[in-house]
């Protein structure tokens, strides 16, 4: 009974075989909106395919989605050609897409709204960058195709306004797969030449939008941002809009007027010349009049009618000034004399020498004053000292020896008052007015 169940990867394979099997499932069109969508790093699509009740995972390979005119998102209505498989890893069916295009909107024009909000939000439209056209341009590059009408007519507009210029035509193609690459690789090649440039012309003549897609191209968009030479657009009739238009620094509606763009009518230059040729006339006329008029006057002016009494009077008017310099400088000579004379005076009032003098006088004074003072105070304090001294001998016990009376000492140096203080055969000493006397203690008698 085992052998009559199938394995997984049978049953998923049988599955694969009968949708491969089924032509309606090999040749699939369907419409719905997009939802997951992941691009993947090595440029497979994956996403889901949904309508209001059901929905199925898709994938759309590199191989099929490097052709895309646009980029899909999320929530975008599109138009798609597959077919249906099993997807064996998971057993599920899925989707493979081979051509997608939005429903209801051409994918060109998905295409454009993408690309132009894209470089937009990057700032390439922004007024900053757009570079001022040279006035009276010598040299012009143009990129173009060499064999269409545009060129033909940019060069016949050039040649009629200003035929002074010099042109350069840098060929490129400007319709088909290879355009973008040729119209970048004719910008970079005008930009590095050593022609000396002054503008550059990109553009063609009209078309549909799929002919004037080159011009579309994000780096065709970019080739004219990063160009160093101011860069007009002209591309397609005046109703056409192209990437290009918004990040060029001038548009032009069309080829020819991208030409009457770059160069100044030599009418106009000439009427400009002719313009500036009569306000100069004039403005010399002008000059040369007033000129006239100014040295008319100088010549009828006193100076130049009686130059020999006008130099007399100046001489007269000089003496005057220098008879007034003199008594001037006499007067200020007089009043810096006194004012010296009189600071000579102070200084030698004041001078340290005779303040040395007076103060050394004082000091002598000072010094005498002192001594008198000092002697008079010592004597003041010896006649003091000796009226202390009589009253201190009227007490002193040496004056008392001097009328005969001595000082009786123990052994141990203590005054002997008494009898009781010693016994018999005691040393004593007696302080006598001029020595002393060591004795011993014999008898003791005692007073009653």
């Amino acid at each position: 009974m085992q052998d009559n169940y199938l394995t997984v990867t049978a049953l998923t394979k049988y599955i694969k075989r009968k949708f491969e099997l089924d032509k309606h499932l090999n040749d699939i069109w369907l419409k719905g909106e997009i939802s997951n969508f992941k691009h993947h790093s090595r440029g497979h699509m994956y996403l889901t395919i949904k309508d209001v009740y059901s929905r199925v995972n898709a994938v759309m390979f590199a191989g099929n989605n490097r052709a895309l005119k646009f980029m899909p998102e999320n929530g975008m209505q599109v138009l798609i050609k597959g077919q249906i498989n099993v997807y064996e890893p998971q057993g599920q069916y899925q989707l493979y897409i081979q051509q997608m295009e939005p429903d209801g909107v051409g994918a060109l024009h998905v295409a454009f709204e993408q690309l132009k909000e894209k470089l937009s939000k990057e700032g390439l439209f922004a007024p900053s960058l757009k570079k001022n056209l040279p006035m009276y341009p010598q040299h012009i590059g143009i990129v173009t195709s060499p064999t269409g009408a545009a060129i033909r007519d940019i060069l016949s507009t050039i040649n009629r306004r200003f035929p002074a210029t010099s042109v350069t035509v840098f060929p490129a193609l400007v319709q088909g797969e290879q355009a973008p690459a040729s119209i970048v690789s004719s910008i970079k090649q005008a930009n590095e030449s050593n022609l000396q440039l002054d503008v550059l012309i990109v553009g063609r003549g009209g078309g549909s939008i799929e002919e004037l897609w080159a011009f579309n191209d994000e780096q065709v968009a970019r080739a004219i941002v990063n160009s160093d030479l101011p860069v007009i657009s002209g591309v397609g009739h005046e109703t056409d809009v192209t990437i290009a238009d918004f990040v060029a620094d001038v548009r032009a509606a069309t080829p020819t007027g991208a030409a009457e763009l770059a160069v100044p009518s030599k009418n106009d230059v000439q009427q400009q010349i002719h313009n500036a040729t009569q306000s100069i006339r004039q403005m010399l006329t002008y000059r040369i009049e007033e000129s006239n008029s100014k040295l008319d006057r100088l010549q009828k002016s006193y100076a130049f009618r009686y130059p020999a009494q006008l130099i007399k009077q100046k001489e007269q008017e000089l003496d005057k000034k220098i008879d007034q310099l003199a008594k001037a400088v006499d007067t200020i000579y007089r009043h810096s004399s006194k004012q010296l004379e009189h600071n000579m005076l102070r200084l030698r009032n004041q001078h340290p020498n005779k303040q040395i003098d007076g103060t050394k006088n004082n000091l002598t004074q000072l010094s005498r004053r002192n001594e008198q003072a000092m002697f008079r105070l010592l004597e003041k304090h010896k006649q003091k000292f000796v009226a202390e001294l009589d009253k201190l001998n009227l007490l002193s016990p040496l004056h008392t020896m001097k009328r005969g009376y001595s000082i009786a000492y123990k052994g141990n140096g203590s005054i002997i008052k008494q009898t009781s203080d010693v016994k018999v055969n005691d040393p004593v000493t007696l302080k006598v007015q001029d020595g002393l006397l060591n004795c011993y203690v014999s008898d003791i008698e005692e007073e009653k």
